[in-house]
């Protein structure tokens, strides 16, 4: 075969978004097929690739020190291996038709045409910024992008005073808060939920409420921002609810994110109610063969309910790149879709969940238990053993897993895994409390926490039948 015809043999697959999906897919193509079968474009409109967004709270706090460290690959990098990386370009069009993107260099305002035979939609999501006076003021940073959390650094470096406020406390607003104390601010958390981190029951919320406090973080929930205001220069100085102000010489905003879907939306292709990309389990977008999406711009299946959700998680958009990718190289994957895990922790303070809340039970029409239950992350009697709050949702009828919060100290978060697993393969709680977990004081009680909730959730459901 001559050069040319193998050229034109050649496929082009665009990828539009260069962070956690859109660059795993990226790779992945490219292990599967190499430069003479598939040209890869990748347009990126920041500076950076491949970069942990999860890891900004502790480089803002102090606990990573250096930006780089959060870069698992770096554009240069990517190129080596046949990757046409396009930094600071964005997409501004999708043509489903013509089978192409425009771009535009966010620099010099440049615009070019690109056509694909295969098409990445890996647009991320953006943080919420409430529709009020004063959210654009400067000193209001949502923190989504490295680019961001630099804005935020230089904010925090030139801010004349040291208070600081949160809008929102879910798992960004409660990280951002402890990065805050731990930057020398006087932290003010403002949140229009009950308790903090909503992705907990109230009665678990109110656990991580108290440590805030206990770490000096004043904690006003249930309020609403209504403004943001500005001194003479412009800048935000305090944030007003319907009842107070509370002076602020930065705000950042913890109220969470939305797909970045305006450009899929404008090129017709399908989104859910939660706004994000729906796809088939190959993450193709559906109704379009030579389409993907990925990461926390699409809409994924829980595996307990059976609804379709939007969780924005790193874990997620490198599971659906990998999919994505081997896909385009011409294999075959699947993403089954989440049982809803996260973990966080502030302070010494560790978070987990995975499944369903009390909320999303009632939602999804199922009849169910509850049960919580207290313990130790080691055997009481060993040094180091620390208090743990399990809460535990059963099926009624069936005795099936629903959901697990845990809230406790080292050694108490991790532990969700446990119940993702169980989750995952559809166990009922009495099957739980047959697994065989290690076990050593150093390490569990004789009855690891997770199972003594099972055990109690057993019995709760056994009542009821």
């Amino acid at each position: 075969m001559n050069m040319s015809s193998a050229h034109a043999s050649r496929e082009r697959l665009v990828v539009i978004g260069g962070d956690a999906a859109g660059m795993s897919a990226a790779s992945q193509a490219r292990r599967l097929k190499g430069p003479d079968e598939l040209e890869i474009v990748v347009y990126e409109r920041g500076h950076f690739t491949s970069f942990s967004a999860c890891g900004i709270p502790y480089w803002v706090g102090g606990d990573v020190t250096e930006r780089d460290r959060l870069i698992a690959r770096t554009p240069e990098e990517h190129r080596a291996r046949g990757i046409d990386v396009r930094l600071r370009t964005e997409v501004t069009a999708i043509d489903v038709e013509r089978r192409g993107v425009s771009a535009r260099d966010v620099d010099s305002g440049d615009e070019s045409w690109t056509s694909y035979d295969k098409l990445v939609i890996a647009t991320g999501a953006r943080p919420v910024r409430p529709d009020m006076p004063g959210a654009d003021a400067p000193g209001v940073h949502g923190v989504q992008t490295l680019d961001d959390g630099q804005a935020l650094l230089d904010t925090l470096t030139r801010a004349r005073g040291r208070r600081a406020v949160v809008i929102g406390a879910g798992y960004i607003g409660v990280e951002m808060a402890e990065a805050l104390i731990n930057r020398g601010y006087s932290v003010t958390v403002v949140n229009r939920g009950k308790e903090p981190m909503s992705t907990l029951d109230p009665d678990m919320g109110r656990l991580v409420h108290e440590a805030m406090e206990g770490m000096g973080i004043t904690m006003v929930d249930d309020a609403e921002v209504t403004k943001v205001l500005t001194g003479e220069d412009g800048r935000v100085r305090a944030v007003a609810t319907e009842d107070a102000e509370y002076p602020a010489d930065v705000v950042v905003l913890g109220i969470g994110v939305t797909p970045e879907t305006a450009l899929a939306e404008a090129a017709g292709l399908p989104l859910g109610d939660h706004r994000g990309l729906l796809t088939d389990q190959s993450m193709r977008v559906r109704g379009h063969e030579d389409i993907w999406a990925g990461g926390d711009c699409v809409e994924v299946l829980d595996l307990v309910s059976g609804q379709q959700r939007h969780i924005a998680l790193g874990t997620h958009a490198n599971k659906h790149g990998q999919v994505i990718g081997t896909n385009v190289g011409g294999g075959y994957a699947t993403f089954p879709g989440v049982v809803g895990t996260a973990v966080s922790k502030v302070c010494d303070l560790e978070i987990a969940r995975t499944g369903l809340r009390e909320k999303d039970a009632r939602r999804a029409g199922l009849q169910f238990e509850t049960v919580t239950i207290e313990s130790t992350s080691r055997a009481g009697y060993y040094p180091g053993a620390s208090p743990m709050t399990v809460k535990m949702l059963a099926e009624r009828r069936t005795g099936r897993l629903l959901g697990v919060q845990i809230v406790g100290r080292e050694g108490a978060g991790k532990r969700v895994d446990i119940a993702a697993v169980a989750l995952t393969a559809g166990m009922t709680v009495e099957q739980m409390t047959a697994l065989d977990l290690g076990y050593a004081p150093p390490f569990s009680p004789v009855w690891d926490p997770v199972l003594v909730a099972a055990r109690k959730a057993a019995r709760a459901v056994g009542q009821r039948r």
